[in-house]
């Protein structure tokens, strides 16, 4: 119940995200000046979802830059296919009754048909990844970036997996 109450409440951020300030200034601080314009590829909406997600990171207390910059560019991937609204609200119905399935349509390679956001959503970590890397970005960023949807089984068991951990709690809370 409350995973639905989260992702209602990110739906109404993100249907209002037009009339919401973006804090560049923040973004272009806090990401090395080579992967800035990635975020500026990004929509508006993941612009702010991002900028609150590194918020939270930083009033948990979190300063490492490799998660920061993870923070702000980890839905990066999805700048590559426009991810609309609706599309997303499909996702997460799919997701919550019919698990499987929803995760085999996101199997496709391209982003095109009635499996497109299936796909945009489960390949966009992949995608994000690249392209950061292809930015110049460190090791530790592209993995954070690629590894944001896939959740431990288990506590965190290394310094990797604490900062996976963080951001993806950061990730759901936004």
């Amino acid at each position: 119940m409350a995973g639905g109450i989260m992702r209602f409440r990110q739906g109404i951020r993100a249907l209002f995200a037009w009339a919401q300030r973006v804090d560049l200034g923040l973004a272009e601080r806090t990401l090395p000046p080579a992967l800035f314009p990635l975020f500026l590829k990004m929509r508006r909406g993941e612009r702010l979802h991002s900028l609150n997600v590194l918020r939270t990171l930083q009033e948990q207390g979190y300063d490492q830059p490799a998660l920061l910059t993870a923070a702000l560019l980890h839905d990066v991937g999805k700048s590559r296919a426009p991810f609309y609204l609706w599309e997303r609200v499909i996702v997460v119905l799919a997701r919550t009754f019919t698990p499987q399935r929803a995760k085999r349509w996101g199997q496709a390679q391209a982003p095109w048909g009635w499996r497109r956001p299936f796909v945009i959503s489960a390949q966009h970590p992949a995608w994000g990844a690249e392209m950061v890397a292809d930015a110049g970005a460190d090791d530790l960023v592209v993995s954070l970036i690629e590894s944001h949807q896939g959740y431990l089984t288990h506590p965190p068991e290394d310094h990797f997996e604490c900062l996976l951990s963080a951001l993806q709690a950061a990730d759901e809370l936004n």
